[in-house]
């Protein structure tokens, strides 16, 4: 099994590497860390701050393109043009299959978000333009803790998508699935914090959504907390019990939904 795992785990990496699409988006990922460059430019007050903040938001995005497209091409793709039989033919579980694959996806997307990561602060190095701050950016563990957010954050959404995968018959829908289901748990957090203060006195407006989002919290993980850009910014530090809950929660669900798609996988006849 733990062979089987690494086999499939390696050729995940491989194929994501010498994928065109991954190339394209790190191309975006690195034209977006461009655009958090000219952006400090423009800015008035703390350029460096608004690199680290555009840059962060730039690695966010591309970082998600990245998984939804190497969910789709490793998993997605296989599936239907039926390339996955080939797969299938050795004599290995098809849990080494789901695991590997997605194990190979956390390595592709731990090498591209530790690279980015030091490209950004390569970025904000340069984007001083001899402006003064009233404080010092926290560009040390603070920095990183908000990188290991966001590849938690990636890790969900991974596993989401590829338990999608493992019951479409489309190579595109799980690619849909998965970004509609990022955006639903980012804006989740901000959502209930809006609707628990009131909305701005529009009370129809929380008597209405309230119950509806309330339950939706106990159904997404709410990743917004796993954000904590705010920390090598202005140096206001998360509570350390919430942040481990928040990350337990989302690895928990992450869990969850590599057992549905292993169980889905296992159930499933390919004709």
């Amino acid at each position: 099994m733990l062979a089987a795992l690494r086999q499939h785990a390696v050729t995940a990496w491989k194929s994501g590497l010498r994928g065109r699409t991954f190339h394209a988006v790190f191309v975006f990922a690195l034209l977006l860390l461009t655009a958090a460059w000219l952006a400090a430019a423009f800015s008035a007050r703390q350029p460096q701050a608004v690199a680290l903040d555009v840059g962060l938001s730039g690695i966010r995005i591309s970082m998600t393109f990245l998984a939804l497209i190497w969910v789709q091409e490793l998993v997605g793709r296989e599936i239907e043009r039926r390339t996955v039989f080939l797969v299938l033919a050795y004599p290995m579980p098809r849990a080494a299959y789901i695991l590997g694959r997605y194990l190979g996806i956390l390595l592709l997307a731990a090498a591209a978000i530790l690279l980015l990561g030091v490209i950004l602060l390569a970025v904000i190095q340069i984007s001083a333009w001899g402006y003064q701050y009233p404080h010092a950016l926290k560009l040390g563990w603070p920095y990183w803790a908000t990188i290991v957010g966001f590849f938690v954050d990636i890790a969900v959404v991974s596993a989401f998508t590829l338990a999608v995968a493992t019951v479409s018959s489309s190579a595109i829908f799980p690619l849909i699935a998965g970004a509609g289901f990022s955006l639903a748990c980012r804006m989740l957090g901000p959502v209930l914090d809006y609707l628990s203060r009131g909305a701005e006195g529009d009370k129809e407006l929380v008597r209405h959504f309230d119950p509806l989002v309330s339950t939706i919290r106990w159904l997404i993980p709410d990743l917004d907390r796993l954000d904590l850009r705010l920390w090598p910014m202005f140096g206001t530090s998360p509570v350390p019990d919430a942040f481990l809950v928040s990350v337990a929660m989302a690895s928990c669900y992450a869990a969850l939904m590599l057992l549905l798609a292993v169980h889905a996988f296992n159930r499933r006849q390919f004709v």
